[in-house]
């Protein structure tokens, strides 16, 4: 299983970024995938998760401003960032949850004027 996610870049506060993450390797959309992230000098923190069955759930500061959602004909979870804040600032993991967990590379989004 990898996982290549992209979209990550430098947006002003109150901006919004699109990240997409695809799976490949995974005969199945029996499981979860979503997103973590981390700050610098901060550990690893989950932001959202996504069942194949489209069940969301988001971490409190992201909620009303994240949305996250996933394509399973394509393997693909994306992870729309509107009103984004400083703190939003880290860099973003993709994660499939099978019976192991499959990491993505991570792309870094930077909120700062």
């Amino acid at each position: 299983v990898q996982l290549q996610a992209s979209g990550g870049g430098l947006v002003q506060p109150g901006g919004s970024l699109r990240l997409s993450c695809a799976a490949s390797g995974i005969a199945s959309s029996i499981n979860v995938m979503g997103w973590y992230r981390q700050a610098p000098g901060k550990q690893r923190e989950p932001v959202a998760t996504i069942t194949g069955g489209g069940r969301t759930n988001y971490t409190d500061p992201v909620k009303g401003r994240f949305t996250i959602s996933r394509d399973n004909a394509k393997n693909t979870v994306y992870l729309q960032m509107n009103s984004l804040k400083p703190e939003d600032t880290a860099v973003y993991y993709c994660v499939l949850v099978t019976t192991a967990d499959y990491w993505g590379q991570g792309t870094q989004v930077t909120v700062s004027s």
